[in-house]
């Protein structure tokens, strides 16, 4: 009653289709009425083909009561096997197995039946072939009502969900790609149907696989974007190259497809296909390579050691402790004088590794006598200088906070290095020192010259390390999560300029390589790391607009904004008279910059220093362009001391 109120509700109001998929079984009684119907369609039926033969029934009993003894005795054997309790659209072999059963039992006890009638009476009941015809007639016609039924709600089923959701094509024809493609088939859960597959091969077009068709690259290239049915393109990124990759994007970008990923089988946990299949970020398409890590040399130089992580909380800075926190130092002490970011980073670190001992830290690096504390507290044996003040038309307004945070910071935690015999310090440079325009790149340069003059001074034992690379993908503040921001708003787009280019490297790459860096240091290197093929900005904000599905231009505009102050169109890696020097890792050189005396850069620090105090920010440029003379400002109110 339940069942036929709910169809009756949804008709009245207003919604007159009712759903076969929708319904959830049919009475048991009408399931055995039908198969009542095909037995006495199966006995007419096999009457029928034995009397075409001229074969004559035994007289013994009428037509009706044959009929009356063959389907009561079926009937019974189906009550007894249960063949009608089952749900129809999900019949297994069990279910088939029955229905063969009291089939055959039927014809057993029918046979036994006939024979004793015939001992008692000399008269026969049945024909042995007509009961042979039966038997084969009925079997057949109750399977193919319940193939027919289980067909029939499997199709409908098919349908509605393929109409619901996202059509998409797999790439590859390989056992990975049909292993995915099954689990979605099978998951209805998911957002996705699977189409078909997606191959460059020209041999497979006329073959299905998991009954779906194989489309062929040549295909998908002859068809308009109005001609494509599917809406999108799953592809398991650890299976193609760089270049195959770039290929296929370029090409399900043209025709307007959603890129999706999904991990390779091996990666790919129990009931976790939902969560791992992902759209394509344009951090796939910069990622490169993995990286060869002397992971035993890395490991040496942090297991049972106490490390300090200055700017933890920062996207740099928290990528270098959770990868410092997998070689199972015996403390890490994070350090940041941010404190929402700090307390972010503090509950995952510690929930992520619970087993690892913890400090966390709110200090300001400028704060000398607050550092000091810690550097007698804890007798570090590693400092990561990740801190810094890194935002280019900020740090141009502000230049006396750049002094106070990435030249007098980094001073005091080298003093603080060296007086304690920290083994190892790593600063974390940019490419922004390298010919600076703006002041923040000057001020990193001039770190970078301090420390670098830090090493040979008397009694030093410290090995202090310079590691020097461009923007990082995702990072706090950085061009991507800008622009994704800008695309989920509806754009516009903002670029400074349409030839501006710049090096990527991701997060965990770069702190890779810090580690890597640190570990094989001698002291007093600069650290280059290869970045790969400098990205056009504009380029990247189109491809970040087509991965989300749009149009540029059409459905995001993109806004040019000028050149910032101190900004520049391109990025170097080395200075004009600096050379690099391969090591024993390809993706890391040895920069050979000048260097300065220590006396003479602690002298020119100082007055700095004096200028940032008295938040004179012209005679703060003017001390940086002396310390750095390359310095030559862009864009800025600052090109007057250039003029001068």
């Amino acid at each position: 009653m339940n069942k036929i109120k709910c169809k009756k509700s949804k008709i009245y109001s207003g919604n007159n289709l009712v759903n076969l998929t929708d319904i959830r079984y049919l009475p048991r009684w009408i399931i055995l009425f039908i198969d009542i119907l095909i037995l006495i369609f199966s006995l007419t039926l096999s009457f029928i083909i034995v009397d075409s033969l001229n074969v004559k029934l035994y007289s013994s009993i009428n037509l009706f009561q044959k009929f009356s003894l063959v389907i009561s005795v079926n009937v019974g054997f189906m009550y007894l096997f249960k063949t009608y309790s089952g749900i129809i659209r999900h019949s297994t072999f069990m279910d088939l197995f029955k229905l063969f059963l009291a089939s055959v039992c039927t014809t057993i006890v029918i046979i036994v039946i006939n024979y004793s009638y015939y001992l008692t009476t000399g008269l026969r009941l049945i024909l042995i072939p007509f009961l042979g015809f039966y038997l084969a007639i009925s079997f057949a016609f109750l399977f193919l009502f319940r193939l027919v039924v289980k067909e029939t709600f499997h199709m409908l089923r098919e349908y509605k969900r393929s109409s619901l959701k996202k059509k998409i094509l797999v790439l590859g024809i390989g056992e990975e790609s049909i292993a995915i493609a099954g689990a979605i088939l099978e998951n209805p859960n998911l957002p996705y149907y699977v189409e078909g597959f997606l191959t460059q091969r020209y041999d497979s077009s006329s073959v299905k696989i998991l009954g779906k068709p194989i489309y062929t690259k040549e295909k998908l290239e002859s068809l308009s974007k109005k001609d494509i049915e599917v809406q999108g393109v799953l592809i398991i990124k650890e299976n193609l190259s760089r270049d195959e990759m770039d290929t296929w994007v370029n090409l399900f970008l043209e025709k307007g497809l959603l890129v999706l990923k999904a991990p390779s089988v091996q990666k790919l946990r129990n009931n976790e296909l939902g969560t791992n299949i992902k759209s394509l970020q344009i951090e796939d398409l910069l990622n490169r390579k993995p990286i060869k890590l002397n992971s035993e040399e890395v490991k040496k130089s942090h297991f049972n050691k106490t490390v300090l992580v200055t700017g933890g909380a920062g996207s740099i800075g928290s990528e270098i402790v959770c990868q410092v926190a997998q070689f199972n130092p015996s403390l890490v002490v994070v350090l940041d004088q941010a404190e929402t970011p700090l307390y972010e980073i503090k509950l995952e670190m510690c929930e992520k590794f619970p087993d690892i001992n913890f400090k966390f830290i709110l200090a300001d690096i400028s704060n000398k006598h607050r550092i000091e504390q810690l550097f007698q507290d804890y007798e570090f044996s590693m400092v990561y200088h990740a801190a810094a003040y890194k935002h280019v038309p900020l740090i141009e307004d502000n230049p006396h906070e750049a002094i106070l945070v990435n030249v007098l910071g980094t001073k005091n935690l080298a003093y603080l290095s060296s007086q304690y015999h920290v083994n190892r310090f790593v600063m974390i440079s940019t490419d922004k020192a390298v010919n600076p325009t703006n002041v923040m790149g000057a001020s990193k340069r001039v770190a970078e010259l301090f420390v670098q003059s830090f090493q040979n001074t008397e009694g030093n034992t410290t090995k202090f390390i310079t590691t020097r690379f461009g923007n990082v993908l995702g990072s706090n503040g950085s061009v991507i999560p800008h622009f994704r921001r800008q695309i989920e708003r509806g754009g516009p787009i903002t670029i400074t300029h349409p030839e501006i280019v710049r090096y990527f490297m991701t997060i965990p790459e770069a702190c890779e390589l810090v580690l890597q860096a640190g570990a094989m240091g001698k002291g007093g290197e600069i650290f280059v790391f290869d970045m790969g093929e400098p990205v056009k900005i504009q380029d990247l904000a189109k491809r970040m607009i087509k991965l989300s599905g749009l149009e540029p231009e059409n459905d995001i505009k993109i806004i040019y904004t000028g050149l910032r102050p101190g900004e520049k169109l391109y990025e170097e890696l080395l200075s004009d008279n600096a050379k690099n020097l391969p090591t024993h890792n390809e993706k890391i050189m040895v920069s050979r910059d000048p260097t300065m005396k220590y006396e003479d850069i602690e002298l020119l620090t100082n007055r700095v220093a004096k200028a940032a105090l008295k938040r004179d920010s012209l005679e703060v440029v003017r001390q940086l362009k002396i310390i750095v003379p390359e310095f030559k400002s862009n864009n800025s109110i600052f090109e007057i001391l250039d003029q001068q």
